[in-house]
């Protein structure tokens, strides 16, 4: 199971949308709790129709991501053979977004493939 949190969604849903008709992608990163929290937009990405790659001399890897988030502008959230490829090389959780882009158009998968379960961690508010 992967938690992510509601803010982190929730950006991941608008970079999906801003960067439709091309593909978004970007780096996923965990904070105490387990729960992925931070989305890292790698420069020198590219974003195309049909694809998207980390330029993984652009980013240092002591930057300790968890795995890869991308969306498929063509509402299809299940990997492709290279999506298949790239997640065995870029950490254990991959999250692919489809259009349009909702809560339920993301789908998590292990570096094999497999989908786990995701779950939303909301945010819990302070009372005073």
């Amino acid at each position: 199971m992967v938690v992510i949190t509601r803010t982190a969604l929730d950006f991941i849903r608008h970079a999906a949308a801003h960067t439709d008709p091309e593909e978004f992608i970007a780096l996923l990163r965990k904070n105490r709790k387990g729960e992925i929290h931070e989305i890292l937009v790698i420069p020198q990405s590219d974003y195309g129709r049909g694809f998207s790659s980390i330029n993984t001399w652009s980013y240092s890897y002591t930057i300790n991501h968890c795995g890869t988030v991308h969306s498929h502008p063509n509402g299809n959230n299940l990997p492709s053979r290279a999506d298949l490829r790239f997640f065995r090389t870029m950490g254990e959780a991959h999250l692919i977004i489809g259009y349009p882009y909702r809560d339920q158009d993301v789908r998590a998968f292990d570096q094999e493939g497999r989908e786990i379960g995701l779950k939303i961690a909301e945010v819990k508010k302070r009372r005073g």
